[in-house]
């Protein structure tokens, strides 16, 4: 099989001559051979795993998405991935990321939050004239 993986902004990946893949659903884990039928699944966050016919295994955290096997094309698209083979370098850029979202989420509510301070207060002077 060859994976593609794919962000909103780029090819993360293209991997030939994968064996098998474990992708998760809201339903639990399944497992994509060759020969699965073709299929289409939503996909959440967690570890996505794959196989390569060297036996290498390797291990990707994905965001949520959706996962479509057409053949021997399997493309998993989604918000964002890290990859990794180590599974504890994998915990700690993940880790490290949601610090960086967090940081920028929080400069983000704080701009939203002056925003909405002024056109409230824009709004309260518009009716007292």
């Amino acid at each position: 099989m060859n994976l593609k993986i794919l962000l909103p902004y780029r090819v993360f990946a293209e991997i030939e001559n994968v064996s098998n893949i474990v992708a998760e659903t809201s339903e639990g884990s399944f497992g994509l051979l060759p020969q699965r039928l073709d299929c289409v699944a939503a996909i959440v966050p967690s570890i996505l795993s794959y196989e390569t016919e060297s036996k290498n295994k390797h291990y990707l955290a994905v965001d949520e998405g959706v996962l479509v096997k057409a053949g021997s094309q399997v493309t998993v698209s989604v918000r964002n991935a890290f990859g990794g083979a180590d599974l504890g370098k994998l915990h700690e850029s993940i880790e490290n990321e949601y610090k960086k979202l967090d940081e920028t989420e929080r400069d983000i509510r704080v701009s939203m939050a002056k925003m909405e301070n002024g056109f409230l207060y824009n709004m309260k002077r518009f009716q007292e004239d």
